[in-house]
């Protein structure tokens, strides 16, 4: 990334209904940030009005990401470690797109991690996708520049939280996973679905394989799609199976799970029982990156098991 800018993503995201309102200070200064007892926090729907309180004092983060995505698991713990670093400086916020839709909407997460700042209020684009350690640290410090230049220079007192025990050191990933890692994280998505697969011709039940090479490949195939247009191809051909493919992987990508089944299911519905298969096997996989114990998973899996018998 070489510029960003609070303006770059004005009328792209509308927080509008997110904001608290406090009346403003005496002299016209923002009121000092609420207090915080770690610089990483989860947010809501109903708490984010204090996030954009808060970004009037320090720059802060905000980190998309849902459990079923793979690269939020590579791309968060960096981001944390990065913000941790900074000793205040900035805030990290934590967004599960799937416990907080109007969120999700607000900022249009067409697909995820996507990661977004707040500078006194206003959003700046940083990344989307997962992208490796030396390029967040990049543009953290990008990040610092730009609130700078926009007055927002203060730090976090960190409040006195109990201490916490060091976190347990996490295994190493198996060899095939973390090449698929490693291949995602430049970009290179066919080479990490070549390495999914040959985990799973090892073992057709490792289910971490299962839901890495449904999410690669759901990368893989909404790279460069516009949703806009794609939602526009879809309404003008709706029994046009690739034209639906593409809006239903969209929905996922952004964390509309519900909203991709739907779509899905009622093509399946619609179509001849020749024309059905394609439809059944892109279900089946979008089940298993979502997962199977999801309620949004059973209900759909019901559902197509009516229309199927």
């Amino acid at each position: 990334m070489s510029e960003i800018s609070p303006a770059a993503l004005r009328g792209a995201v509308d927080l509008s209904s997110l904001r608290n309102r406090p009346a403003p200070s005496p002299d016209g200064a923002p009121a000092p940030a609420p207090g915080v007892v770690d610089v990483v926090v989860d947010a809501t729907d109903e708490t984010f009005g204090q996030i954009l309180e808060i970004s009037r004092t320090v720059p802060v983060v905000v980190d998309l990401w849902a459990e079923w995505c793979g690269p939020c698991k590579q791309l968060s713990p960096i981001i944390e470690k990065v913000t941790r670093e900074l000793g205040g400086k900035v805030l990290l916020a934590k967004v599960d797109v799937d416990a907080n839709p109007q969120l999700a909407q607000s900022f249009r997460a067409q697909s995820i991690p996507m990661v977004v700042a707040l500078i006194a209020g206003q959003p700046v684009p940083m990344f989307t996708g997962a992208v490796p350690e030396q390029q967040v640290r990049e543009v953290f410090a990008q990040l610092l520049q730009v609130a700078a230049q926009n007055g927002v220079t203060g730090s976090l007192s960190v409040g006195d939280a109990p201490a916490e025990s060091a976190p347990e050191e996490e295994p190493p990933l198996p060899p095939l996973h973390a090449e698929a890692f490693a291949a995602i994280e430049v970009g290179d998505y066919a080479a990490a679905i070549r390495a999914y697969e040959k985990a799973l011709a090892e073992n057709p039940r490792d289910e971490d394989a299962i839901a890495g090479l449904g999410q690669v490949r759901l990368l893989d195939r909404v790279q460069g799609l516009d949703l806009q247009a794609a939602r526009a191809a879809a309404a003008n051909a709706p029994l046009d199976v690739d034209a639906q493919f593409a809006v239903a992987d969209l929905d996922i990508a952004g964390g509309h799970v519900e909203d991709s089944f739907l779509r899905l299911l009622d093509l399946f519905a619609q179509l001849p029982a020749d024309q059905r298969t394609p439809v059944r096997e892109r279900l089946v996989e979008l089940f298993g990156l979502i997962g199977a114990a999801d309620p949004r998973v059973i209900a759909a899996r019901n559902r197509l098991s009516s229309l199927l018998f």
